[in-house]
Order: structure tokens, then C-alpha cells, then sequence
């Protein structure tokens, strides 16, 4: 994975067909897409329960691009070999999920892979610095973490701002998780953001009979993520 800084989508397969899961990723690649956002629950950090190591291994092979995988589990560590294994190209990890975020970090990057550290809305900006030399992306929660389709919380777009300060000439991504459409991509690139995560964004009205429908939803939030 080479670094910069242009808009990428990242379309969360929380909200594809479960059954077609292959054909789905193969769509949205076909349409556009920058990397595959892999939503992983555990119905205990979060309310509600996903996918497990297992499913991305199954889901790996048809995934040309990047996965990116966002773990919303505690505890982490026990399983982060296994998401490795499975093929994980980024490997993300809450803050919030246990108390010590920088061993998580070091253990998510010993497997060689790229860590990723996420932020809650009601967790400020300055956790970054005392870790920020092992993180390659920092993934800003602009919903409540546990269900998809959840309304932009706008508040968190000064967090961005903060983080893009902070973060400076350094290669590390500002990745948005929660609510994105063409209405809010524009304000989080703005303050900064270059990976947006969008899953009814990217899926509403399309399927793999009609996939250019998530080409025009892709290339609606990259438009008006770029005009900003």
C-alpha cells in the first residue's frame, strides 16, 4: 500500500447483500471503489454482532483492493492474528476497547500489517499523541459505533480539523466511518479527511444486477468530497 492523500471510498460491507457477498465486492470494485470496509462487531463493545476472522478469509479472494478492517470487539488483542491471517491489509482497534491502546498498536503492526486506531464521537482528538508514531490511519466516528444508517453527527467535523493539525506532513490517513453522503463528505474533506467510509451511501439502490447504481453513488460522494 503506497501513501497519499487523494479522496478514497471505502464502501462498508455492512450494508451489502450478505448472501452475495463475493458478487457485492466484485460490484463495487468494477464501480470505483478504493478499498473495502470490513465492519467487525462482537455484540459486547458494540450492540450488535458481524463477522469474525472466518468470513474475511472467505471474502479475501475476491477482494482486489485494500481491506480495511475495523474491529469494534473488546478485548482485541486475542484476535488480532487471526484477522492477519485472514488477510487484512489495515487492522483497526478502538481506543475505547481496552486500556492499553499503544500494546494493540505495536501487536497490530508486528503481524505486518497497517494499524489503525479509532475514536468515538465522545473521544477527543488528543489520544492521537502519545501513539501517533505507530499509527498509519486514524478512523473518526461521526455515528455511534454498532448499526449502519445512523445520521452524520456534526460535531465531529472540528475533530477532524484537530486531528489534520496534529497529524501534519506525518502518512497517516484521516478515515470518517458514519453517516456520509454527498451532503457531509465535502465538509470532513475540507477539515481534511481523505477515506470515507459510506455503506448505505454506496449500496442504497443498487445491487449486482443493477451495480451501476453504486457507481453513481460512488462517484457522487468522491464529486462532491473533491469540490471542497
Amino acid at each position: 500500500m503506497s501513501f497519499d492523500r487523494k479522496i478514497k471510498i471505502a464502501p462498508s460491507i455492512l450494508s451489502a447483500d450478505f448472501a452475495n457477498f463475493g458478487q457485492e465486492i466484485r460490484a463495487i470494485e468494477d464501480q470505483g471503489c478504493d478499498w473495502v470496509h470490513v465492519d467487525v462487531m462482537d455484540g459486547h463493545f458494540v450492540p450488535n454482532l458481524t463477522f469474525g476472522p472466518a468470513m474475511c478469509k472467505a471474502i479475501r479472494p475476491h477482494i482486489r483492493s485494500v481491506m480495511d478492517v475495523h474491529l469494534m470487539i473488546a478485548p482485541v488483542d486475542p484476535y488480532i492474528e487471526a484477522f492477519a491471517e485472514a488477510g487484512a491489509d489495515i487492522i483497526t482497534a478502538h481506543v475505547e476497547a481496552g486500556p492499553h491502546i499503544h500494546r494493540t498498536l505495536q501487536a497490530i503492526r508486528a503481524t505486518g500489517k497497517k494499524a489503525g486506531l479509532a475514536i468515538n464521537p465522545g473521544t477527543p482528538a488528543d489520544v492521537l499523541e502519545p501513539v501517533m508514531d505507530l499509527v498509519d490511519l486514524v478512523c473518526v466516528m461521526t455515528v455511534n459505533p454498532g448499526f449502519g444508517g445512523q445520521k452524520f453527527i456534526h460535531s465531529q467535523v472540528d475533530k477532524v480539523r484537530n486531528l489534520r493539525a496534529m497529524i501534519g506532513d506525518r502518512p497517516i490517513h484521516i478515515e470518517i466511518d458514519g453517516g456520509i453522503t454527498p451532503e457531509t463528505a465535502p465538509l470532513v474533506a475540507a477539515a481534511g479527511a481523505d477515506v470515507l467510509v459510506a455503506g448505505s451511501g454506496v449500496f442504497s439502490g443498487g445491487s449486482v444486477a443493477k451495480p451501476e447504481v453504486y457507481g453513481q453513488n460512488i462517484a457522487a460522494i468522491r464529486k462532491a468530497a473533491e469540490a471542497a
